[in-house]
């Protein structure tokens, strides 16, 4: 008798215990606890669904999916390098599992994207020039060839248009210090002058969603 009794506890501790497992899990990738996550911890950088105000920081709105979660993912290996990347996001994504960073990309890449400020016009028609049609003097092929012509990205590449000058700026310089190594940005990187880099970075801030 009593060993039954003993048996069926532990039976209804083990259902309850799987049970709340199995709800945690759900939980944690609905569309409730995923957006709870993205206002509570990730708006803090990037802004309210993803429109971050700050300009160190990307902006999130309308990235594609599959490339949110390809940089979740490096973040969290610790693949990707640069100092933000060090500095904010291999924390942020250490306790990040797959399911939760596929929900969190999903979410993201559902919010509407808004175009940035307009700049320098000189300055927008050169980085015009380069993203259209690149600088074959200096070896730089056009940056739409890869994110598109409108610089809405693509499930490999990411959205450009609307994103903040200074972040841009940083990224081209990582790229072409190799501290994120991209093996195709750093070919383009190199080729590109400092003012150049400004140049593109401000015509696509200025970008209509």
């Amino acid at each position: 008798m009593h060993a039954r009794l003993l048996s069926a506890l532990v039976s209804a501790v083990l259902f309850a215990v799987n049970t709340a497992a199995h709800a945690q899990v759900v939980e944690s990738t609905s569309p409730v606890a995923i957006e709870h996550i993205a206002v509570g911890t990730c708006a803090s950088c990037h802004g309210w669904r993803g429109y971050s105000i700050a300009p160190q920081f990307p902006v999130l709105a309308g990235q594609p999916a599959k490339y949110l979660l390809e940089q979740l993912q490096a973040f969290k290996s610790h693949a990707r390098g640069d100092a933000n990347a060090v500095g904010f996001m291999w924390g942020m994504a250490a306790p990040l599992d797959t399911d939760v960073m596929t929900a969190l990309a999903n979410y993201y890449s559902r919010q509407t994207p808004h175009a940035g400020a307009r700049g320098d016009p000189q300055l927008m028609a050169r980085g015009k020039q380069i993203y259209q049609n690149g600088d074959a003097a200096e070896g730089v092929p056009p940056c739409a060839a890869c994110h598109g012509p409108y610089a809405a990205g693509t499930d490999k590449y990411p959205r450009l248009a609307g994103q903040h000058v200074q972040y841009l700026l940083k990224q081209l310089r990582s790229f072409q210090n190799n501290l994120r190594a991209v093996a195709i940005m750093h070919g383009v990187a190199q080729g590109l002058k400092v003012d150049d880099m400004r140049a593109v970075s401000t015509y696509l801030r200025s970008l209509d969603p």
